[in-house]
C-alpha cells in the first residue's frame, strides 16, 4: 500500500511554499525519518522526512512548484529499490553471493555511504564557516549525534549523523567557508568503533582513519597522533569515549594537566621540541592574530551601518529602584516556588517598556526605506552576551506576557544562546530592544540602535547615591537609564517622555497593574 508524502502544516502567517529540492528520485530506497524533500517558505526552509521505510515511487510536485499546506508531494511504496537497477535476476545473483564475501566486506567497516551536507541556509544567509568537528575520521558515532557545527552570521547550526557509523572522509576542514548544502564529509554506516579493523591490520595498511588498540586502551586516530607527538603514557590517560575510547580531547586535557608524562625524564631540548596544542607566541611583547568570527563580522557591520544611516541621539534619566528591589525581596521566595524561576529586574523593565511602547507608538515603529511601519504589537529583543558575541533573541507579544513568562523566556534564551542553540527566527522581527550593561558593572553607556528599529533602552548598574527626597538627603539605590533613538522618526519630546514613563512605572510598580 502506498504511503503519501505530504507537505508540513504551515503556520497561519505562511500561505504557501515552493519545492526547493528533492533529495530522492523515483526508485530510490528510503529509510524511515530520512530527508526526502525540502519546502521553502518566505520565512524558513522546512524538511519533509520519510514517514516509513520504502521506495519513492512517485513525485507529484516538481522542484520549483508552489504547494499548499499538507499537499501531497509524492508517494512511497513498500520494499526497497535494488541498487543499480530493478532487474530480478541481478537481485537474485546478489542474494546468491558467498557468505564469506559478505563477511569480508563487513569486516572492512563497509556499509551504506552518505554525504554529510551543510544545512539549507535561509535566503538571508549566503554561506557559513565550519566551526568545529566534534567527531574525527574513524571515530564511532551514534545516529543523531552532532558531527560538526556550522557558524553563520546569525546562529550556529548543528549537523548530525544520519545513522550509526563513522566518518570516512572530511571534505571541509575547520575554518573553511561552505555554501548551502555543500558536502562536508562522507559517512559510512556501521563503520568505526567495534566494527573497525584490528590494530594489526590498520598498521599494516598504514590507514590512520581507524582506531588503534594499545594495551588495554583504544585510541581514536587524532588522539593517537597527539600521543605520539608528545610521547605520552597512554595508560595514564582516562578515555571518555564509547567503551573507554581515548579521544583527542582526553589527550589535550592530559597535556594541560601534565598527568600523562612518561616516567623517564627527557632532555630539555627534546621537551622543547614537543609542540604544545596551541602555538605560543614568544618574546617580551607577544601578539596573536586570529581571524574574526562570522558573527563578529556581522555585528561590526551592523553597528557601523546603524551609526552611518540613523540620526542617532541619546537621552538619559535615572530611576530609584527601591520599590522594585523591595518587591523582589518580599516575594522572591514565593515567586521561585510558584514559577520555578527567579524574580529578576528584567521582567519589570520589559513590562514597563511594553506599556510605554503602547503610549508612544513612534518608538515602537520601524523605518523601511522611505516608509514608516507602525507595529500593533510589542516584540522586545533582549541582548544576550555569549563567547561568540552579542545576540538579541526576541520575546513576542510582551504586552500579554506575565512577569514570570518574561523571566522564563530570558533564562531560556540565555542558556540556549551560550550553547549556540538559538534559531534564526528567534532573533528576527523585534520592534524594540533592551540591553543591560549593568550586569557587567557599567554605570552609564550609549547603546546603539538595532536596525530597522528606531530605539533601544540601556540599563545600568544599581548604585547607592545620596538623593534629595522631600527636602532631606537619603541614600537611594539609583540606576541611570539611556534611550538611544533615531531622530528621523522620533522627536526629542517623545523620546524624553517615553523614558520618563518607564521611570515612573518602575518607581511605582503598582502603575503596571492599574494601567495608569
Amino acid at each position: 500500500m502506498a504511503t503519501e508524502i505530504k507537505a508540513p502544516t504551515f503556520p497561519e502567517s505562511v500561505a504557501e511554499g515552493s519545492v526547493a529540492a528533492w533529495h530522492k528520485k523515483p526508485g530510490d530506497s528510503v529509510e524511515r525519518d530520512e530527508l526526502i524533500v525540502e519546502i521553502e517558505t518566505d520565512k524558513v526552509v522546512l524538511e519533509v522526512l520519510a514517514p516509513e521505510a520504502g521506495t519513492l515511487t512517485e513525485m507529484l510536485a516538481e522542484e520549483g512548484d508552489t504547494v499548499q499546506s499538507e499537499q501531497v508531494l509524492g508517494r512511497l511504496g513498500e520494499g526497497k529499490a535494488a541498487g543499480g537497477g530493478n532487474k530480478s535476476d541481478k537481485k537474485a545473483d546478489q542474494k546468491a553471493a558467498a557468505p564469506s564475501d559478505a563477511k569480508a566486506e563487513n569486516s572492512a567497516g563497509g556499509g551504506k555511504k552518505h554525504q554529510v551536507k551543510a544545512p539549507t541556509f535561509p535566503e538571508s544567509i549566503q554561506e557559513g564557516t565550519v566551526a568545529t568537528w566534534h567527531k574525527q575520521v574513524g571515530e564511532a558515532v551514534k545516529r543523531d549525534e552532532v558531527l560538526v557545527d556550522i557558524e553563520t552570521d546569525k546562529v550556529v547550526l548543528e549537523v548530525v549523523a544520519p545513522a550509526d557509523g563513522a566518518l570516512a572522509d572530511i571534505k571541509a576542514e575547520e575554518g573553511s567557508q561552505v555554501e548551502s548544502e555543500a558536502v562536508l564529509a562522507i559517512f559510512v554506516e556501521g563503520a568505526g568503533g567495534d566494527n573497525a579493523a584490528p590494530a594489526e591490520t590498520a598498521a599494516a595498511d598504514g590507514d590512520e582513519s581507524i582506531d588503534e588498540k594499545v594495551g588495554d586502551k583504544i585510541l581514536a586516530p587524532a588522539a593517537r597522533k597527539m600521543v605520539a607527538e608528545h610521547d605520552l603514557d597512554v595508560n595514564a590517560i582516562q578515555g571518555t569515549g564509547k567503551g573507554g575510547r581515548i579521544l583527542k580531547e582526553d589527550v589535550q586535557k592530559a597535556i594541560k594537566e601534565g598527568t600523562a608524562k612518561k616516567s623517564a625524564a627527557k632532555p630539555a631540548s627534546a621537551r622543547q621540541q614537543a609542540a604544545p596544542a596551541t602555538p605560543v607566541v614568544e618574546g617580551e611583547r607577544p601578539e596573536k592574530r586570529v581571524p574574526m568570527s562570522r558573527l563578529r563580522k556581522t555585528i561590526a557591520k551592523r553597528l557601523v551601518e546603524a551609526q552611518q544611516t540613523a540620526a542617532m541621539l541619546t537621552t538619559y534619566n535615572e530611576v530609584d529602584m527601591g520599590a522594585v528591589m523591595g518587591l523582589r525581596a518580599q516575594y522572591k521566595d514565593t515567586f521561585l516556588k510558584a514559577h520555578d524561576v527567579k524574580l529578576g529586574f528584567m521582567g519589570f523593565f520589559v513590562k514597563a517598556a511594553s506599556e510605554a511602547l503602547k503610549r508612544f507608538p513612534d518608538v515602537n515603529a520601524s523605518i523601511d526605506g522611505t516608509d514608516i511601519v507602525y507595529h500593533g504589537y510589542q516584540d522586545i529583543g533582549v541582548a544576550v552576551s555569549t563567547d561568540r558575541g552579542l545576540v538579541v533573541p526576541v520575546l513576542r507579544d510582551t504586552d500579554s506576557m506575565k512577569i514570570a513568562d518574561v523571566e522564563k523566556g530570558i533564562v531560556d534564551f540565555g542558556k540556549r544562546a551560550r550553547d549556540g542553540k538559538l534559531g534564526i527566527d528567534e532573533m528576527q522581527g523585534g520592534t524594540f530592544t533592551i540591553t543591560n550593561g549593568g550586569i557587567f558593572g557599567s554605570l552609564m553607556s550609549t547603546p546603539i540602535i538595532n536596525p530597522p528599529q528606531t530605539a533601544i533602552l540601556g540599563m545600568h548598574k544599581i548604585q547607592e547615591r545620596p538623593m534629595a527626597v522631600n527636602g532631606k538627603v537619603e541614600i537611594r539605590p539609583m540606576m541611570y537609564l539611556a534611550l538611544s533613538y533615531d531622530h528621523r522618526m522620533i522627536d526629542g519630546k517623545d523620546a524624553v517622555q517615553f523614558l520618563v514613563t518607564i521611570k515612573e512605572l518602575l518607581e511605582d510598580p503598582a502603575r503596571l497593574l492599574l494601567d495608569v
